[in-house]
């Protein structure tokens, strides 16, 4: 395997001459359209969500770069391991075992930032992972691809798209330098943009899978084998994600940011390394993975989010059960008014629930810290 230039013209694959099959035309105007809609919004997302980031803390992730280093030994360390390790396992052909491969050797994907501001994790930390992962790959994702080819005897060249990870970078760093300035000057306004960036990255996650899965209709199979991976390959990576972050003796709240960036890959990274490298008869047998892997992926971040959700909703039930007999208990040694009683409980849930850990009766503290901003539930 060598890593090649990302130009297009570079690669035979990708020469003009040779026409697409049916099932993977392009839908031309349709399909520009959709990318550059895809692109602003998602450079309006990641400005929203920069806005959640304070430069104190991310300077403080730079200086002590432990969960850093733990998310990139999960993306460059456990990725391509677990990639290598599936492939081998259900005896892939060798085109669909390099897209397995290629998916586990990919930087962490933007996806895994909305998710993080969805269950309360550490903003600061997932953008520095999704950076910095990004551009560890420039070198990480040949070597990775080079070691564990070595033994496949690939006839075929890999083309490493370098161009397209440059893009990312400019694409994630900007809109982030901005939300971060705004976040400094006008912090209630930010409070705000973040709010509404929030919902605008539900909407964009939905609009993207449907749209994914129409553009690329042609390309999808019946290949239930690589459907099987594309649907355990990101659970395990969020699973190991945890457990490793949580051997390190990170917080709950990093454990869940780890997590996440960890299982969320960049697909079109994958998707462009795969269509620059090989050619239209064998992207048939590849491109169905990295689609169902992003589906997959999207999937299981809404069930964690869900989860986590309802975890919270159960715990401040559980709080506000507990409040409410302490309030009946005080009401039998001394009158209070129905308006000032109401106003205590309102007063007394909020502390609860947004008190910090030092606090022995609050469960909820102790066991999940909180993010930079708690979801209402």
């Amino acid at each position: 395997m060598r890593a090649n230039c990302s130009s297009s013209s570079a690669c035979p694959a990708n020469s003009s001459e040779e026409e697409l099959p049916v099932g993977l035309e392009v839908h031309g105007n349709l399909e520009l359209v959709f990318t550059v809609v895809t692109a602003v919004m998602m450079g309006l997302l990641m400005f929203s969500l920069g806005c959640s980031v304070e430069f104190r803390k991310l300077w403080s992730h730079i200086r002590r770069p432990w969960g850093i280093a733990v998310g990139l030994l999960c993306q460059f360390g456990l990725m391509p391991l677990t990639a290598y390790l599936l492939a081998i396992s259900f005896s892939l052909k060798p085109a669909q075992a390099v897209a397995v491969l290629v998916m586990g050797c990919c930087p962490g994907g933007t996806i895994s930032n909305i998710f993080t501001f969805w269950v309360d994790g550490d903003m600061d930390l997932s953008i520095t992972m999704t950076t910095c992962s990004t551009v560890a790959a420039l070198g990480m994702m040949p070597l990775c691809l080079y070691l564990y080819t070595l033994s496949w005897n690939l006839e075929q060249n890999l083309t490493i798209p370098y161009q397209n990870i440059g893009i990312t970078l400019v694409c994630l760093t900007i809109p982030v330098a901005f939300g971060i300035y705004v976040n400094y000057r006008w912090p209630k306004q930010s409070k705000i943009i973040l709010k509404i960036g929030a919902i605008v990255g539900g909407v964009l996650l939905l609009v993207v899978a449907v749209a994914g899965v129409v553009l690329a209709k042609g390309s999808w199979n019946s290949d239930i084998t690589l459907l099987t991976i594309s649907f355990i390959f990101p659970l395990i990576g969020h699973v190991t994600g945890f457990l490793l972050a949580l051997l390190t003796h990170q917080s709950w709240q990093r454990c869940r940011t780890i997590s996440l960036e960890t299982g969320a890959q960049n697909i079109q990274m994958c998707v462009t390394m795969l269509q620059l490298s090989f050619t239209a008869e064998q992207l048939v047998q590849m491109l169905s993975f990295p689609l169902a892997y992003g589906l997959f992926q999207l999937l299981d971040g809404f069930l964690i989010v869900a989860a986590y959700k309802m975890y919270k909703r159960r715990l401040k039930n559980e709080h506000r059960k507990k409040n409410t007999r302490c309030e009946e208990g005080c009401h039998n040694k001394r009158s209070t008014s129905p308006k000032e009683t109401g106003a205590f409980l309102e007063v007394n849930e909020e502390v609860t629930i947004t008190s910090g850990p030092s606090m022995p009766m609050d469960l909820h503290t102790t066991l999940e810290p909180t993010g930079h901003i708690s979801s209402g539930t």
